[in-house]
């Protein structure tokens, strides 16, 4: 979900005026074949923690977070999916590879 940002005013004294907001279009969700994924081992500002990144998706926040949902349920970790990435809890880089493969998804392994 986008935050819509009021154009122009700030503030009126007017009682019947109406904000007028940004319409941000969402990208086109691409076919997986199509998707240049990452998927990496991350742990810089999470407490040391270790987790799996997946980056480069580009499509619709709703698709981005199903495959995220999908991600999370078959490895059977806790995780998140916003702003383009998923976020999925331990090291489970061969797990993921292996399921966005069977899903048909491109990716590159990238981080040790």
């Amino acid at each position: 979900m986008s935050k819509k940002m009021p154009i122009g005013v700030v503030y009126s004294t007017d009682p019947d005026f109406q904000y007028r907001y940004e319409e941000t279009e969402e990208a086109e969700t691409l076919e997986p074949a199509r998707q240049d994924l990452r998927v990496m081992r991350d742990s810089k500002r999470r407490a040391g923690k270790t987790v799996t990144l997946i980056t480069g998706f580009v499509g619709k926040e709703a698709d981005l977070e199903q495959l995220g949902k999908t991600l999370k349920t078959r490895c059977g970790i806790g995780g998140t999916a916003k702003n383009g990435e998923i976020v999925l809890q331990g090291d489970v880089r061969d797990k993921v590879c292996e399921i966005l493969t069977k899903e048909g998804y491109r990716f590159k392994r990238a981080g040790g």
